[in-house]
């Protein structure tokens, strides 16, 4: 019978390596949605780059500032940003401090992840997702719009993406999480090939 610490990847016990979980199939199905979310986020980019262009043609070249498109970049960043912090965790493109980390081996890294993702990310990012809810049922509620004049309405639509970036990164921890225990007992069941997406 196989041992569990040979699930994780042997080049990861190499210092400066890649610490790379191996996956299983719930995994790669929550992570597939996390991709798709990611992926559609990423049009909001170019869509934010026009928008500010034509911020700067209507405000240095005819004189025509408008608070709309100001507060339009604001909140297509913040959009694009929390979608984002799913997919950059999903990938494991997020920032990291391994300064010790990358000398530890890889079941001791495993047990690390598993401890941080159900001790303190994954109990975080659920109360923010739930709380979430009457911050933006409240600002429907009293159909808050910008303070602003010729500002933005219905501030309620930007607020409802706290809720649904941080259950898309509850999604991403789980995700991580899975691929921990795979790592440390083989349950869930590894692919094989480390399960290419």
């Amino acid at each position: 019978m196989e041992r569990p610490e040979e699930h994780v990847e042997a080049k990861a016990a190499v210092p400066g390596e890649p610490f790379v979980l191996p996956r299983n199939r719930l995994s790669n199905a929550i992570d597939r949605v996390i991709i798709t979310a990611g992926d559609l986020a990423s049009w909001l980019w170019p869509i934010l780059v026009a928008v500010t262009v034509l911020q700067v043609v209507l405000r240095y070249g005819f004189g025509q500032g408008s608070i709309m498109f100001e507060e339009l970049q604001w909140h297509i960043y913040a959009v694009g940003f929390m979608i984002g912090l799913s997919y950059c965790a999903d990938v494991d493109r997020h920032v990291r401090v391994d300064v010790l980390a990358e000398k530890w081996p890889p079941r001791t890294r495993a047990w690390i992840e598993l401890i941080g993702l159900s001790l303190f990310l994954l109990p975080f990012v659920i109360i923010v997702a739930i709380e979430g809810v009457p911050y933006a049922k409240s600002s429907f509620d009293f159909a808050e719009v910008s303070a602003a004049p010729g500002g933005l309405p219905y501030r309620w639509a930007l607020k409802s993406f706290i809720s649904i970036a941080f259950v898309l990164l509850a999604l991403t921890a789980f995700s991580r999480l899975t691929r921990c225990l795979t790592a440390l007992f083989g349950s869930p069941k590894p692919l094989p090939d480390n399960g290419k997406r």
